[in-house]
């Protein structure tokens, strides 16, 4: 185990490196408190397996990265589920707000929930597995319009427009845009009573290794009558949780 841990520090060191640079044997036994002995003999056998490169003769060879890393990367996002993924963070959540977990990727514009955990109360708020959730009216959709540039959301909204669905609706491009401007903030999206009367949804976007939204979680329920602190509370669960599926799926902040 402790030849693993030392090759797992051995590629962690050389990933912090500058790029093109290389690390020298003393620059890499220096880095993960190694003697230079130790630091060579798991480059030796790192780079048996194409986990490091080197380049160089002597006192000038200098080590990097190796291209098996990218192809075993490649194939850990391929067997990657977003679902998986994201499905015991929903149980958890659902738990700890008492409250409708689901998860939505973006199709054309659109939110379209993929999976979802109910609360099991016994008066539910109509939620359907596929249903598409407009972009400037529901917390699912705006946390993912909020990961997209002004220009970008100004050439959806021309598109698809702003449809009126309750007194509450955001049905022009500037307040929209303002308020995209505090869901980045934030760090979360607020529906309150933006797409049904009664009921409010808290949303957060999901980022995956490169750094792109690839979805976004909520939390969904009727609104009875809840204070203002109460949302910041439900937004800050909903942000970290969104966070932590986010770090599953590689994404470094």
């Amino acid at each position: 185990m402790r030849s693993v841990a030392r090759a797992a520090d051995v590629l962690e060191a050389l990933a912090t490196g500058a790029q093109g640079a290389g690390m020298s044997v003393t620059d890499l036994a220096a880095a993960c408190g190694l003697s230079k002995s130790a630091a060579f003999a798991t480059l030796y056998t790192l780079r048996q397996y194409g986990l490091v490169a080197d380049d160089g003769e002597g006192m000038n060879r200098r080590y990097r990265l190796g291209m098996a890393l990218a192809r075993l990367g490649a194939r850990a996002q391929d067997q990657l589920s977003l679902r998986d993924v994201a499905r015991p963070v929903l149980v958890e959540l659902t738990a700890a707000t008492g409250m409708n977990s689901r998860l939505a990727v973006p199709d054309n514009g659109q939110a379209v929930v993929v999976d979802q955990v109910s609360n099991q109360d016994r008066i539910q708020v109509d939620l359907r597995m596929g249903s598409r959730e407009l972009p400037h009216c529901t917390g699912l959709g705006k946390a993912l319009l909020a990961e997209m540039p002004d220009t970008e959301v100004a050439a959806l909204v021309d598109r698809v427009g702003l449809p009126h669905r309750t007194s509450h609706t955001i049905t022009d491009l500037p307040t929209l845009l303002a308020h995209l401007k505090t869901v980045r903030e934030l760090g979360y999206a607020v529906d309150d009573e933006e797409d049904a009367d009664g009921v409010f949804c808290i949303g957060g976007a999901l980022r995956d290794h490169t750094g792109a939204c690839v979805g976004a979680i909520s939390i969904t329920s009727l609104k009875r009558d809840l204070p203002a602190w109460k949302y910041q509370e439900l937004g800050r669960q909903v942000r970290d949780a969104a966070e932590r599926i986010s770090r599953d799926l590689g994404h470094t902040p």
